[in-house]
């Protein structure tokens, strides 16, 4: 099982905003019940190309129309880049950036706490991954 979790570089910081994040972590889980472990498998970039990457902005709310065609194939690009995950771990995501993932078979899991460590969050919503 994959689990894709959006971050701001290789130092596995999570980024709030799915659609907008830089980078994907991408996490195998490992065991099952209480004694589940996550691997870290590769981290992608977000395939978007109407993003700047080098100053994503965690607060970004899109302006332009949620069916705006260009705008949804953009969203579609980041789905098709983690197609093989199972779920997705999103503080915040928009209605096109959410379609994008479940459309794809990914399953979302809303993060709610505070922490920014990636790995404290996987254990945080680890009861989810079923």
């Amino acid at each position: 099982m994959k689990i894709a979790i959006p971050v701001k570089d290789e130092s596995l910081t999570f980024f709030n905003n799915a659609g907008h994040t830089p980078k994907f972590a991408i996490y195998d889980l490992l065991g099952s019940g209480i004694f589940k472990s996550f691997k870290l498998n590769s981290i992608i970039t977000n395939p978007r190309t109407d993003l700047d990457h080098d100053h994503a902005e965690e607060d970004h709310a899109c302006e332009h129309a949620h069916d705006d065609e260009e705008h949804i194939k953009e969203h579609n690009k980041m789905g098709i880049a983690l197609k093989e995950c199972n779920y997705i771990v999103v503080k915040k995501a928009c209605k096109n950036t959410a379609n994008s993932f479940t459309s794809q078979g990914i399953k979302l899991v809303k993060y709610n706490g505070e922490a920014n460590d990636v790995n404290t969050i996987l254990k945080e919503t680890s009861a989810q991954f079923i």
